[in-house]
């Protein structure tokens, strides 16, 4: 195999899980920065996967399954909404909850399609033309399916609203000092709520996008633990939509190693290190933070995980 293909084929897989990441890690990046922490990434990953795969397998409607995904994923997240900004329970204990819960409820309800083994058709590839034609790159970034393409622009997008609208301002005001935004009239559980439905909406996305996009059959756990490595990811991007990106291709390159080295031969290292590899920087990334004594230099918003009343 050629150098230049061995590039492509790293590339195009890096944007392929890259993608996946991303579009988890920007709506996590958006609940934490209304002050909401929410671990249950993971469990709304996998039903929105779930969700997606079930409605393409006995309707074919695509843009059906999708929206569903999204609207089961964001109800999920509405329940840690509820208990973390109503009940002001632990947040952290409620986001695993969330995890377990989905977790549970996907390897239940899939069980049935993972012992027919049960398959779709994966979403087509749209090639941009002249974009595609570009050496080594073009192929890779530009002949993916329209979900990949609508995370191109919905980091950018997460970025404007979050630092260039009153509502952006809003949120991150919420986030840092929900006290003092409340005197100056915003509503503090109306933002945290809509702020943790974008979240939950971002990872039904997420695991539409991972489940008719690149691996069209179910198999309990599907996920993989990718929900764990957005959260590391928040942190590792600073909790700024712009630099998720580069963190969730690094992510994504370190997830696809295996197997590019395997698709040319290359077994001198063997592959259970580059499955572990995403997983060991996840572990890596958040025990960093967890001891750095100046958290607000990662830009860790000040009331994140505080639950807010305002009798407190």
């Amino acid at each position: 195999m050629e150098f230049g293909t061995i590039i492509t084929t790293i590339l195009m897989l890096t944007v392929q899980e890259g993608s996946i990441l991303l579009f988890a890690t920007l709506g996590e990046i958006f609940t934490e920065r209304s002050g909401i922490l929410n671990l249950g990434l993971e469990g709304m990953m996998i039903i929105g996967a779930l969700t997606s795969f079930t409605i393409v397998y006995t309707t074919g409607n695509y843009l059906l399954a999708v929206l569903l995904a999204i609207t089961a994923s964001l109800m999920l997240s509405l329940v840690h909404a509820f208990a973390s900004i109503s009940l002001r329970v632990n947040q952290t204990v409620s986001g695993l909850a969330i995890t377990i819960l989905g977790l549970g409820l996907s390897s239940f309800l899939g069980r049935p399609l993972a012992l027919s083994r049960a398959r779709v058709e994966p979403i087509p590839a749209i090639p941009i033309p002249i974009l595609k034609d570009i050496p080594i790159v073009g192929s890779a970034f530009f002949n993916q399916n329209i979900i990949v393409y609508l995370s191109y622009i919905l980091a950018f997008l997460v970025w404007f609203i979050l630092f260039k609208t009153n509502f952006g301002l809003n949120v991150r005001s919420v986030g840092e000092n929900p006290s003092m935004a409340d005197s100056l009239g915003i509503n503090v559980f109306a933002i945290r709520y809509i702020s943790t439905a974008v979240g939950g909406a971002l990872c039904g996305l997420s695991g539409a996008l991972l489940i008719l996009g690149y691996y069209p059959s179910w198999y309990d756990g599907i996920t993989l633990g990718r929900g764990w490595i957005a959260v590391a990811l928040v942190i590792f991007s600073s909790w700024n939509p712009l630099y998720a990106i580069a963190g969730a291709y690094f992510f994504g390159m370190m997830g696809t190693l295996n197997s590019t080295f395997q698709s040319i031969g290359f077994y001198a290292i063997p592959a259970d290190f580059f499955r572990m590899l995403p997983y060991t920087l996840t572990i890596l990334v958040l025990t960093i933070f967890s001891y750095t004594k100046s958290k607000k230099k990662f830009g860790v918003p000040a009331a994140l995980g505080q639950p807010y009343s305002r009798e407190s």
